[in-house]
């Protein structure tokens, strides 16, 4: 009597056990199975670029050199000062030049009521000869500019040729860049150009397309470039002829995107809506697809919002739910649209 008794009990324990076990599965499917997902949406900043490499010049350059040799007597300008065209920079003793000229003045005059013309014309282009060594005793300036070193002294001996200082105009700076073969057909007079310059880390600076030629350069890595030149008008005096920078050409204005997944966007009578994960309100919106995953939202959300999910990705295929939600940015460059990049499909849990 007393086994049967034992044998019972153990019986009742174990359906019970059983029981308790079968409530906690139920608890757990019906829990697992209306968990929430959440999906943030992010905004995309979509840039039609070339980017770009390379250093700026002053818009216009002059090399100062002597055009023979001599000793130097006059220097009329230092480094930092402004020149017209046409002002003598450095004059070179031009005594001899001075003697031969008169000299062939005189010899015209003494000649000139008794030589065929003929030997008059002769004489006029020795005249001319001997004014243009005259004028090669000086080193002038070409444009107006500022004169951006000099190194010479009066007394110093120079060779034809020698280099004594730079002239430049910078009333604007110049760039010339290599853009690949295969982005020459974006390019158009006029586009903005950004430009990034280590020495000038404020912000970055404007300039523009001014052309390019009509035919290409091989490097010597075997790339085929186009030279394409660029100007900037306006910049700041941090900046300075042979700076280097960084930069962009702009094919397209930029634009951002609010990008979503499409699985946190729901219908009612076909027109899209969405849930807010904070207080769970509905929100209407405008929608376009954009890849086979995701959604371009044109009106409704600004970016950074924790959706609801509203219809679930099938369990098979090759488009399945990536555990976890996003947020933030992501650029695109050189790229006429397409998936985006960076956007996991969202997750189960609740908003960050």
């Amino acid at each position: 009597m007393k086994k049967k008794i034992k044998i019972i009990i153990i019986c009742a324990a174990v359906l019970v056990v059983i029981g308790i076990g079968l409530v906690l599965l139920k608890t757990l499917l019906s829990s697992s199975g209306t968990e929430k997902v959440f999906y943030t949406a992010n905004v995309e900043t979509y840039e039609n670029i070339i980017e770009i490499s390379g250093t700026v010049a002053a818009a216009q350059e002059q090399t100062l050199q002597a055009r023979s040799a001599g000793t130097v007597t006059a220097v009329y300008v230092k480094a930092g000062d402004k020149v017209k065209k046409g002002d003598i920079i450095i004059q070179l003793d031009d005594s001899e030049q001075l003697y031969n000229l008169e000299k062939q003045e005189y010899n015209m005059a003494t000649k000139k009521l008794t030589a065929s013309a003929r030997e008059l014309r002769l004489l006029e282009t020795e005249r001319n000869s001997l004014l243009q060594k005259v004028e090669d005793r000086k080193v002038t300036a070409t444009f107006d500019g500022i004169i951006a070193d000099l190194d010479v002294a009066v007394g110093d001996s120079l060779e034809a040729k020698d280099e004594v200082g730079t002239l430049v105009n910078i009333d604007y700076l110049t760039a010339e860049v290599e853009v690949t073969e295969t982005d020459v057909s974006k390019l158009e007079i006029g586009q903005t150009v950004n430009f990034t310059f280590p020495a000038y880390s404020n912000e970055t600076v404007k300039g523009y397309v001014t052309g390019w030629p009509a035919i290409g350069t091989v490097t010597s890595r075997g790339a085929t470039v186009v030279k394409v030149k660029l100007r900037i008008d306006d910049y700041p005096d941090e900046i300075l002829p042979n700076f280097s920078f960084t930069g962009k050409i702009e094919i397209s204005p930029t634009e951002q995107y609010v990008v979503v997944s499409r699985y946190a966007i729901g219908y009612e009578n076909k027109q899209p809506f969405v849930v807010l994960a904070k207080g769970e309100q509905k929100k209407s919106v405008k929608v376009q697809p954009y890849g086979s995953e995701y959604v371009k939202v044109l009106e409704g959300l600004e970016g950074g919002e924790v959706l609801i999910q509203q219809s679930k990705p099938r369990a098979s295929g090759m488009n399945r739910n990536r555990p976890g939600s996003s947020s933030g940015n992501s650029k695109n460059k050189n790229s006429g649209g397409g998936m985006p990049g960076g956007f996991p499909g969202g997750g189960p849990g609740g908003p960050m």
